[in-house]
């Protein structure tokens, strides 16, 4: 059987990914949400554990709920747009760790004595990244703006309550989605604004790191 294979366009997509805080209040069509967080069954995961999970906001009052425990307040300056209560969507990426241990403990992944293998990095973490990136990028293919945001562990508990999550399950960090509003202020004074980006032998090291 041929497999046919198309060109995308990763390049014009990757250069439109940024931070947006500012968001036109109007909301999204479920199929669009959808179709970017259906990206979760394509994200790659240590071992296949598949431990990722999203919980999708859209109900006004439960954005505002959720911008109110986060500390909105605490982003939102003079002349800046309420951008976490005003996205038309938060996708909360969360992780459940026991799905990569239960993974790490069957026959074809245990050491020789048995044992589970011992990892130096969280890699249920690590794995939220990746499927992070993923829905980042199709919501800009989708022709949608995104934020991220982390929830502070003073505020984590409410946040979980707001969310009825399962105790194995961590929250990682949230996404805002929506069609990008005016973001001039947050431009001019963001870390976007400020900080110059690396250049990339800074960032790339080739065979070795020296």
């Amino acid at each position: 059987m041929r497999i046919l294979l198309w060109a995308v366009e990763f390049r014009e997509v990757l250069k439109r990914r940024r931070m947006v805080r500012a968001y036109e209040p109007e909301s999204i069509p479920r199929a669009t949400l959808e179709r970017i967080v259906a990206t979760i069954r394509r994200a790659p995961s240590a071992g296949f554990s598949q431990g990722q999970r999203f919980v999708v906001v859209t109900e006004s009052e439960r954005k505002r709920s959720i911008a109110d425990a986060t500390g909105e307040e605490d982003y939102v300056g003079e002349g800046f747009s309420p951008w976490i209560s005003g996205a038309a969507a938060l996708v909360v990426f969360c992780t459940r760790e026991d799905d990569h241990h239960d993974r790490y403990r069957q026959p074809d992944k245990v050491e020789d004595e048995g044992a589970e293998i011992k990892w130096r990095v969280p890699y249920w973490h690590v794995d939220a990244g990746k499927a992070a990136m993923l829905v980042l990028l199709a919501a800009i293919d989708e022709g949608l703006a995104t934020g991220v945001f982390g929830v502070p562990a003073k505020r984590m508990d409410r946040v979980r309550e707001l969310l009825g999550l399962p105790p194995d399950v961590a929250v990682v960090e949230v996404i805002t989605i929506g069609r990008a509003g005016d973001d001039t202020l947050s431009d001019q004074r963001s870390s976007r604004a400020t900080r110059p980006r690396k250049q990339l032998d800074e960032l790339v090291h080739w065979e070795r790191w020296g």
